[in-house]
């Protein structure tokens, strides 16, 4: 029904509209992904609560809900905003690929709580360990590309898609399980693996580890060949059952 909203929300994107206002995408934990529009806030009194409405800042919002496809914003205060990330120009694009995979995946108001949690969390994080210039890029490569890779295989998990990896995508079989194949939706044995490409056993064990540990807990570890597979492995379960292309995991330094 129309009428007043008041939620916690994820800024995934905000862009200018006309000459004062803007159009936001939200990630709310009971209504999913939502367009807004905040009115005036590029203009006089108003421009002072624009900076709340930044993306990847974490907000309590203060919406309507009219008969159009947008909400209108009418109050915003900052839950966190995660103010360290915007002097790493690293931990900021990677905070820019966290935001882009949960909006294109998550693109409905369909309620996705745990979804929202994870995105704060991973904001969090990338916040935690974000230091000036690209110190931490430089430093932990390898780190933070697993973390990345571990929150999209929690973000496949949560929309259905997590690979299957306790025997053959194709036929079942338990053992031998040599490659990884996008259409087959999981890992396959010798016998199946026409079309699949090698996955190693330590990329193997990421996968299993990164789906298997609560959001809480750090990623899991693996040099930097293993994650080139892991990246391949959810880039082409995306391709084939989400008919989705998102933007590499990682950033580089």
């Amino acid at each position: 029904m129309p009428g007043p909203v008041k939620t916690e929300a994820v800024v995934l994107r905000s862009m200018r509209f006309g000459e004062a206002d803007r159009i936001l995408h939200l990630y709310t934990p009971a209504r999913g992904r939502v367009g807004a529009i905040a009115k005036g806030v590029r203009r006089g009194a108003q421009a002072a609560s624009a900076g709340r409405l930044e993306p990847f800042f974490r907000i309590q919002a203060e919406l309507h809900e009219g008969r159009g496809e947008l909400l209108t914003v009418t109050g915003a205060q900052t839950v966190d905003p995660h103010g360290r990330l915007r002097g790493d120009a690293h931990a900021s694009r990677c905070r820019a690929r966290a935001c882009d995979a949960v909006g294109r995946l998550f693109e409905t108001n369909e309620p996705h709580p745990g979804v929202f949690n994870l995105l704060c969390r991973q904001l969090g994080l990338l916040d935690a360990q974000a230091g000036p210039g690209d110190e931490v890029g430089r430093r932990e490569g390898a780190a933070g590309r697993g973390g990345s890779l571990s929150f999209r295989l929690k973000l496949l998990l949560a929309a259905g898609l997590a690979p299957q990896l306790g025997a053959c995508a194709s036929c079942g079989e338990p053992e031998h399980l040599v490659g990884f194949s996008g259409a087959a939706g999981g890992v396959v044995c010798a016998a199946c693996e026409a079309g699949s490409f090698p996955l190693g056993a330590e990329a193997y064990d990421f996968m299993t580890e990164a789906l298997g540990r609560p959001a809480s807990h750090e990623a899991p570890q693996a040099g930097e060949p293993a994650l080139g597979q892991v990246e391949r492995a959810v880039a082409t379960t995306l391709e084939h059952h989400a008919h989705l292309r998102l933007m590499p995991a990682f950033a580089a330094a």
